[in-house]
């Protein structure tokens, strides 16, 4: 298990399996069911050796067969204590064949490095799948978020908290306007009151009503000419040439006034208004102005007095509002920070520069099977014969309760022997002992085999019948020479 190819303080893949934990979850995904009968079947491992007929066995039997056939060794790696160790694998097969040994287990070993890219790649493109879908919601909630923010802005502009300090100047000034407004009024009101107090008293006296200040330049030329004629005629006759030219010319400035009043303003019923009524609509009319603005301006007063009594309201929602935005925006740009870390992570996988699995050896065919060591066996069988039967003639003597010597009979009957005789064979007799003797043995070495040759011919080869008898023992791997290959 090679280390990543990258520093992790520069790029950092998003795979951080452990190398023991993630050569596990390998393994188990190549002992998988379907894995191994697959295996099995492109490789024939069950297949006859011989030219007979291939082996019957069922999937259950095959998939316990091979995963014990299957070595996957691990280690090295870290430890709680001590230096940090390489991490190693070993894998193995069994097989009755020396080169489908060394086939399959370099099978197994390209599966494992396609299962651990597949892996790594996978989990790299799935990280960066999930962060471009988590990009893309947080987005569009941002955006749907930000809506509602602006929606309610626009719904509640008058009433913000932002334009809160506006509008209390506002409402200081319209209640300072609407003061003046009211003294405005009331001065209109009084000059009103006045000038028609002054046209009373003037019809009462015969004069003009109009004052002075108030009239235009041709009334008071006109005014002028009448008391320059009031004070020549008590001095000069009316007949008096001075006098006439002055009436003349009162005459003609009084047309004059006349026609400048007439086109002014006439009466709703059409005749001309007189400078009284002209003067008292006027005002009249700013004191309708005067009452407009006074109403413009309590309305005004009145939607700021709403406004500012919402306003704490509408701080609270629109802090509410963009607080989630905040958080879901805090929520994005992580999102799109953790989507770029993916990204590299992706590109180191697929790269190939992340932690991976590299092959140091590959296997190889063996020359000379790894199991069952016969010679050892061997030796162990003849060692263990010569014991047992060691064992058994001591057995058999200490349980032989027989007279065969004379002491036996002086400790069994008390009596005491004075002579032995031995014990003499006849010629038959010496010719029947060898005549079995040597019909056992031949027996032995010539009929066994000839059994062994008529049923590995005509009933099934040997070593597939040991292999079934081993297999129904469960001694199967001992008694079958099965070569071994390792990397």
């Amino acid at each position: 298990m090679e280390s990543e190819q990258i520093p992790d303080n520069l790029a950092a893949s998003t795979v951080q399996t452990e190398p023991t934990e993630q050569l596990e979850i390998v393994q188990q995904r190549i002992l998988t069911r379907a894995t191994l009968l697959d295996m099995a079947n492109r490789f024939d491992i069950y297949a006859s050796t011989t030219g007979g007929s291939a082996q019957r066995m069922d999937a259950d039997t095959i998939v316990d067969d091979m995963r014990k056939r299957i070595s996957i060794e691990t280690t090295g790696g870290n430890v709680p204590r001590g230096p940090a160790r390489a991490t190693l694998v070993a894998v193995s097969f069994q097989a009755s064949q020396a080169s489908l040994a060394a086939a399959v287990t370099n099978d197994l070993v390209t599966q494992i490095l396609r299962e651990d890219i597949s892996m790594r790649t996978g989990s790299a493109r799935q990280t960066l799948e999930f962060f471009e879908q988590e990009v893309s919601r947080l987005d569009t909630e941002l955006s749907t978020r930000g809506s509602a923010i602006l929606a309610f802005q626009e719904a509640n502009q008058e009433a913000l908290p932002d334009s809160l300090d506006f509008r209390r100047s506002q409402q200081t000034a319209n209640q300072e306007r609407l003061l003046q407004l009211n003294r405005d009024e009331a001065s209109l009101r009084d000059r009103r009151n006045s000038l028609v107090g002054l046209q009373e008293a003037a019809a009462a006296s015969g004069g003009s009503a109009t004052p002075v200040s108030e009239q235009t330049p041709e009334q008071k030329r006109l005014q002028d000419l009448r008391d320059q004629l009031s004070g020549l005629l008590a001095v000069l006759s009316p007949e008096n040439p001075k006098i006439r030219i002055l009436q003349t010319q009162i005459d003609s400035l009084a047309s004059v006034v006349d026609a400048q009043q007439a086109r002014v303003s006439v009466a709703q019923d059409g005749s001309p208004l007189s400078s009284y009524d002209l003067q008292l609509a006027e005002i009249d009319a700013q004191i309708d102005f005067l009452a407009s603005q006074k109403a413009q301006v309590e309305k005004s007063l009145a939607d700021l007095k709403t406004s500012i009594e919402a306003t704490p309201g509408n701080a609270i929602t629109l802090d509410t509002l963009q607080r989630d935005y905040a958080n879901v925006r805090t929520q994005y740009d992580q999102a799109v920070a953790n989507k770029a870390r993916a990204e590299t992570g992706d590109v180191i996988e697929t790269l190939a520069k992340g932690q991976r699995i590299s092959v140091i050896e590959q296997a190889v065919v063996p020359s000379e099977p790894e199991q069952p060591n016969r010679p050892l066996i061997a030796a162990a069988g003849v060692g263990g014969g010569i014991v047992l039967g060691i064992a058994m003639v001591i057995l058999l003597e200490v349980l032989n309760k027989g007279i065969r010597r004379p002491g036996d009979l002086t400790q069994a009957l008390g009596i005491t022997t004075f002579a032995t005789l031995p014990y003499f064979r006849t010629r038959e007799e010496i010719w029947r002992r060898r005549a079995i003797i040597y019909g056992v043995l031949g027996t032995l070495l010539v009929g066994i085999p000839l059994a062994l040759w008529a049923v590995d011919v005509y009933y099934m080869p040997l070593d597939l019948l040991i292999s079934r008898l081993g297999a129904r023992i469960g001694l199967a791997s001992l008694l079958s020479a099965t070569p071994l290959a390792l990397v």
